[in-house]
C-alpha cells in the first residue's frame, strides 16, 4: 500500500517528484486543477469507478460492486491548492479514498453499499475570495442573489468566476445544477491534514473532528489625511497608518483574553493591510485593514467584532481620523453529526491507533455537506504543523494510517462482507 500511495501522490499532483521549490499551484477551474481531476478520474477508472462531472466540475467516483441502489457512503476532499501550496491539503483525502478503494478490493470485499468518492473544484479561496466553490453548490448554497453575486468576482488577472468557469467547459448558468438531494448520500466523510500539531502535542495519532470554526471576517477602512512627510508638522497630521497600529496589536490581546474569559480557543489577526497612496514621502491617507475571527463559539467571535469596533472609536477620538466596518463573512460555526464523531473515534481506535477528538480552525468542503448530510470529519498529522507551504508534508505512513481507518469506517458503514466468505 505504500508504494501504491506514493506512485498516486505523484499522479494526482501531476509531478515525477514532491520536491517542488516553490510547492504547487492548482487554482480553482483553471487548467491545472482539471489535470489533477482527470488524473483522479483516470485512478478511480483503473480502479473499476464509474465517474462523472457534474455542472459545478465535480468529479464524482462510484464503487458499486453489489449493484446496489442504497444511498453511497461517500468520501470528498479536492485537489485544488493555494499558490505556491503543497501537495498534501485537500490531495491526501482523495489519495485516502482512493486507497480505501484500493484496500477492499485487494481483500475481496464486497460492500452493500455504494462507496463514492467526491472530487470537489475551487475549495481554496486564493483565487476570487470565495472557498469550497463545488461543495456549495452540491449542498445546494449557491442560488439566486448569491449565484449573481458570485459571477462578477474576479482574480488578479481579471478573469470572472463565470469565464474560469466557462474555461474549462461547463456553463455558469448550469451551475447549481450540481445540488444534491438529502438522499443522495448515507454518510459523508472528509479526510484532512491537520494543518496544525495539537495531534501530536496530545500525544495522539489521529482526530475525529466535533466542529469547525467559520469565520467573522471584517474590512477596516480608516481614513486620515495624507500629507507632506517632510513639511507637514506632527502635531497636526492625521496619520491613518499611524491610527491602525494600536487596533493590530488590540486585536491580537482581545483575542487573547476573550478565549481565556470562555475557556474556549479563539484567533483573531489582522492578515492584510492596503495603505494608501503607499508612498515613502506621503503620509498615509487611508488603510485598510482585514480582520479575520474565529471560534466554534459564536458568542465570543460577535464579542471579538464588536470590541474592534469599540476600540476603532477611541482611535478616531486620539488620531483625528474616521473609521468604518464592513463585514464580508459572519458565519456559524458548524457541529459535525455526533454519532458519526463518535464512530469515527471508534474506528480509529478500531485500527490501532491513539484517537483525539478536537476542533477545526480552518474551514473544509465537509461544512457545507453537513447542512444536508451527516457528516465527519478525520485528520492525520502533518509535519511540524505547516499547510499552505511548498514545505508541507504528510508521511507516507500517516497516510497509510488514514486509508487503514476510513477501511475501518467504511466497512461498518457500507456493510458486505469478503468474496471468499
Amino acid at each position: 500500500m505504500k508504494e501504491w500511495l506514493y506512485q498516486h501522490l505523484l499522479q494526482l499532483n501531476t509531478t515525477e517528484t514532491m520536491n517542488q521549490l516553490e510547492g504547487f499551484t492548482r487554482l480553482g477551474y483553471s487548467q491545472d486543477e482539471v489535470k489533477a481531476m482527470q488524473a483522479f478520474q483516470n485512478i478511480a477508472k483503473s480502479l473499476n469507478m464509474t465517474t462523472e462531472r457534474d455542472e459545478a466540475g465535480n468529479i464524482h467516483a462510484v464503487w458499486n460492486p453489489a449493484g446496489s441502489d442504497k444511498s453511497p457512503l461517500a468520501f470528498v476532499s479536492h485537489l485544488d491548492t493555494v499558490t505556491n501550496g503543497g501537495g498534501y491539503d485537500g490531495l491526501a483525502g482523495i489519495l485516502c479514498g482512493l486507497g480505501v478503494i484500493k484496500r477492499l478490493q485487494d481483500e475481496k470485499f464486497k460492500p452493500v453499499r455504494p462507496i463514492s468518492i467526491i472530487c470537489f473544484a475551487s475549495e481554496e479561496s486564493d483565487r476570487f475570495g470565495v472557498s469550497t466553490l463545488g461543495s456549495k453548490a452540491v449542498a445546494g448554497k449557491i442560488k439566486n442573489d448569491l449565484k449573481e453575486s458570485l459571477a462578477s468576482l474576479i482574480d488578479k488577472n481579471g478573469v470572472s468566476i463565470r469565464e474560469a468557469v466557462e474555461s474549462t467547459g461547463l456553463s455558469w448558468d448550469h451551475f447549481d445544477q450540481a445540488e444534491k438531494s438529502k438522499t443522495s448520500y448515507h454518510r459523508v466523510i472528509e479526510l484532512h491534514i491537520e494543518q496544525g500539531t495539537q495531534i501530536e502535542v496530545a500525544g495522539k495519532e489521529a482526530a475525529a473532528v466535533q466542529a469547525i470554526a467559520c469565520p467573522v471576517r471584517l474590512i477596516v477602512t480608516i481614513d486620515g489625511k495624507s500629507g507632506h512627510t517632510g513639511t507637514t508638522p506632527m502635531h497636526n497630521r492625521q496619520d491613518a497608518l499611524l491610527a491602525a497600529a494600536p487596533i493590530i496589536s488590540f486585536t491580537s490581546a482581545k483575542a487573547i483574553e476573550l478565549a481565556d474569559e470562555a475557556g474556549v480557543p479563539l484567533v483573531a489577526t489582522v492578515s492584510s493591510i492596503d495603505c494608501s497612496p503607499n508612498a515613502i514621502t506621503v503620509i498615509p491617507g487611508r488603510i485598510e485593514l482585514g480582520i479575520d475571527i474565529r471560534s466554534v463559539d459564536d458568542t465570543s467571535k460577535e464579542k471579538m467584532a464588536h470590541a474592534i469596533r469599540d476600540e476603532l472609536i477611541s482611535v478616531e477620538q486620539e488620531f483625528g481620523v474616521t473609521t468604518k466596518v464592513q463585514e464580508l463573512v459572519n458565519n456559524p460555526s458548524v457541529l459535525l453529526d455526533t454519532d458519526v464523531h463518535q464512530s469515527l473515534l471508534e474506528s480509529i481506535e478500531e485500527a490501532g491507533y491513539l484517537s483525539y477528538s478536537m476542533n477545526s480552525g480552518a474551514g473544509h468542503d465537509i461544512m457545507n455537506m453537513a447542512s444536508k448530510w451527516p457528516s465527519g470529519l478525520i485528520f492525520i498529522p502533518c509535519r511540524d504543523g505547516v499547510s499552505h507551504h511548498p514545505s508541507e508534508h504528510a508521511s507516507i505512513e500517516d497516510l497509510e494510517k488514514g486509508v487503514t481507518i476510513m477501511t475501518h469506517y467504511a466497512k461498518k458503514e457500507a456493510g458486505g462482507s469478503s468474496l471468499e466468505d
